[in-house]
């Protein structure tokens, strides 16, 4: 009996709005990335089937405490994941490049299709340390960690204008690439 691949995890991070596009992003490496979430019904679902670039997965997210996820994550294979893609969930499309920022990465995540106009940046830290030492980059616009409106599983199959109020919160503006 073959025992799947879980990677148990707890993550550490911070995400902002974009404030503008940093310098250079276009010569990033960035990856596709198509989510979806299931089951549908739920307002903010935990499950998520993933392609990111050539890889694949499902992922189950808890929350630990507010800002605080603990993730499951099975690798899937493509065929796994064709199967997989053709239940009834909820999807979000967006790029995510891949930008060196001070020693770090910073996910800039350049929203598609019906969020288009909408991009964040996403930094993990390896200890609390690490993330509470970090300062916000020139280029966001506000901490949202905490934001239910933006997490993947609150946003998933909804359009710019649905969150367009909250983003008004902060006087977003739309930014494209």
């Amino acid at each position: 009996m073959v025992t799947p691949d879980i990677n148990k995890m707890q993550e550490l991070e911070i995400q902002y709005l974009a404030k503008s596009i940093p310098k250079r992003l276009e010569d990033c490496k960035f990856e596709e990335v198509i989510d979806i979430y299931i089951p549908k019904e739920v307002s903010h679902p935990c499950l998520r089937i993933r392609k990111k670039g050539d890889n694949y997965e499902i992922t189950k997210k808890t929350v630990v405490e507010v800002g605080h996820y603990e993730e499951q994550t099975v690798k899937l294979t493509e065929e796994e994941f064709k199967v997989l893609e053709t239940v009834d969930g909820r999807k979000v499309h967006k790029k995510r490049y891949l930008y060196p920022y001070k020693g770090y990465t910073a996910e800039i995540d350049v929203f598609q299709g019906p969020l288009a106009g909408w991009v964040t940046v996403e930094v993990e830290f390896e200890t609390m340390e690490d993330k509470n030492a970090f300062e916000m980059p020139s280029f966001c616009l506000a901490d949202v960690t905490h934001e239910e409106f933006t997490a993947g599983g609150f946003v998933c199959g909804k359009s710019y204008e649905d969150i367009e109020e909250n983003l008004k919160k902060y006087n977003y503006k739309k930014l494209f690439i």
